[in-house]
């Protein structure tokens, strides 16, 4: 999944070659039209390039069934799903959904909003298989780690630690800085109740996504002056940036 480049990619949509397509999204007393792209990226969208890279599928396309930056859904609150509701077809099949999506990316995280869907819904998931394409250095100076699949609804997020790092984040990429220690609480697909404490690069994530939720993209948070495209990654960072990895 991952190339052989430095960083992950994070998931901010990509404008499709192709045309758009609108669709309608029900919640509550509202209802929200998407522009929903034929092309599009998840949370890692995923890998840079067109083809093969050291034996990762490679693509700076976007996922079916995303929305693009723009998109009011990726701009403003998520709604939160009443813990009734998590049981029925229709919450279960947009779970079912953005798992698909953030697979087919591929990617290591996606949250609701990104499919057009205003609720408080993120899943995540990062394999040995990912990590595999990821330059030794870079897999321990992010603290990356596999961990099986994750669906948090209603996510509340909390920093457990003052410890900070910075790293590349999106699609077109730019410096983030997040914390290094999180917990997260919120239910399961079943309603449950779990709580997640991650560190390190499963941290990153779960700020990205739902940073999602409250309608906030990674370039609402980037370093000044770091943004740039994937062939620029090498080149040095502006003076007066600080430097990548952590405080």
């Amino acid at each position: 999944m991952v190339t052989l480049l430095r960083t992950l990619s994070s998931t901010l949509l990509l404008a499709p070659a192709a045309p758009v397509a609108g669709s309608a999204v029900a919640v509550g007393a509202r209802r929200w039209r998407s522009v929903r792209a034929n092309a599009g990226g998840g949370w890692l969208s995923g890998l840079l390039g067109g083809g093969k890279v050291g034996g990762a599928p490679s693509a700076m396309t976007v996922t079916p069934g995303t929305v693009k930056a723009g998109d009011p859904v990726l701009h403003e609150p998520a709604q939160e799903v009443a813990r009734g509701d998590v049981p029925s077809e229709k919450v279960q099949g947009i779970i079912d959904r953005m798992v698909d999506v953030m697979r087919k990316a591929p990617g290591v995280g996606l949250a609701a909003p990104q499919i057009g869907v205003p609720l408080r819904i993120i899943v995540l998931e990062d394999t040995q298989e990912y990590i595999s394409y990821a330059p030794k250095k870079d897999i321990e100076a992010q603290d990356r780690r596999p961990f099986d699949l994750l669906v948090i609804i209603n996510p509340k997020l909390k920093k457990t630690s003052k410890r900070t790092a910075l790293f590349f984040e999106g699609c077109l990429r730019a410096v983030v800085e997040r914390h290094l220690d999180v917990e997260v609480s919120g239910l399961d697909r079943n309603g449950n109740s779990i709580k997640v404490e991650a560190s390190g690069w499963q941290a990153r994530i779960l700020q990205h996504e739902c940073d999602h939720l409250e309608g906030t993209l990674y370039v609402d948070k980037m370093v000044p002056r770091t943004f740039r495209i994937v062939e620029n990654l090498d080149l040095p960072l502006p003076i007066g940036c600080p430097p990548l990895g952590a405080r």
